[in-house]
């Protein structure tokens, strides 16, 4: 039964989330970047951190396909051993670069917020630009072990599949491996958000009445951030490890090994949608991104004809 469910899930269910996410998800970061490059004239560090939050989203979605067909093709891959090894690094490097970046989103505003006058000489936008390309250049460096640890297997069946290192049974390096980078790439960021929530959330509390609208923003944004945190990349990570754990110590059984690997697809497939709830930061947290959203809604022909029917309603005589 568990082989069954797991069958299911690689053949089936993982395949027409990514497929979702291919349609829905590029369709918004495509929006939110051609908004970003083509409306938005005056950058500042948010949209610096939104535009690298997006490409590295957009990139991410780009190596769908190739799994898409993998795993509607019932597991077999047939692009060769360097697709592979390319498609499992740059998939790991851009999902943590994304990472990265919420996170900087969060600590920006926690500086606006806390630090709004130290903020503006701690974090200029051309610094805020070596931080981009700092997370980049760490992050790809970090995800040089994938290329190592991933690539292409030939089953009993004559069956090529491209393998993830979780299920690798090189234990030894592949254990330490996702416990380092579930520590850097997971729990720093999440106590971090943790900390520039409490401080903003305790400043905010002070702001006066006229400025209660622009707070509510601000809190909804790191509230939503803990939230996205909570719900899709720590379950994430833990059952990543669960897998591995599993497989190092050997004392249970294939039963409960198919389970947790079930779980760590059904956990991977749900933690994809990140890429679809991203572009929600940039209409929280970037004020001009925001505005160009209002006036591109506003000339929208359903739009225009409502509010010229409300004009004729208010000068129309009763």
């Amino acid at each position: 039964m568990a082989g069954t469910f797991l069958g299911t899930i690689q053949r089936i269910i993982f395949p027409v989330t990514f497929l979702f996410i291919l349609l829905v998800g590029l369709s918004l970061n495509l929006s939110v970047m051609w908004i970003l490059v083509s409306r938005i004239k005056r950058w500042n560090r948010s949209t610096i951190f939104l535009f690298n939050l997006v490409l590295a989203d957009i990139t991410w979605i780009l190596c769908l396909p190739c799994l898409i067909y993998y795993h509607f093709n019932q597991l077999h891959w047939i692009f060769g051993d360097a697709i592979c090894k390319m498609t499992r690094t740059v998939y790991h490097t851009c999902y943590y670069c994304s990472i990265y970046f919420v996170t900087c989103l969060s600590i920006d505003r926690y500086l606006a917020i806390v630090h709004p006058l130290k903020s503006l000489r701690l974090l200029k936008k051309h610094q805020s630009l070596i931080v981009c390309l700092t997370v980049w250049a760490a992050t790809s460096l970090s995800s040089l072990p994938v290329t190592f640890l991933a690539g292409t297997q030939i089953c009993e069946n004559n069956k090529t599949i491209c393998s993830l290192y979780v299920f690798s049974q090189e234990t030894r390096v592949t254990l330490p491996y996702s416990l380092l980078t579930t520590t850097i790439g997971c729990l720093l960021p999440f106590a971090s958000l943790c900390y520039c929530y409490c401080r903003s959330v305790g400043e905010l509390r002070r702001i006066v009445m006229h400025r209660l609208k622009k707070r509510d923003l601000l809190t909804k944004l790191m509230c939503s951030t803990l939230v996205i945190f909570a719900l899709l990349y720590l379950p994430y990570h833990a059952s990543r490890n669960s897998c591995i754990i599993l497989r190092a110590f050997g004392t249970h059984g294939a039963l409960v090994i198919e389970r947790a690997d079930a779980l760590f697809f059904i956990e991977m497939a749900v933690c994809s949608l990140n890429t679809c709830i991203n572009p929600l930061f940039c209409f929280l947290a970037g004020g001009d991104f925001r505005e160009q959203v209002c006036k591109i809604t506003r000339s929208m022909p359903p739009f225009k004809r409502w509010r010229m029917g409300n004009r004729r309603a208010v000068v129309c005589p009763i």
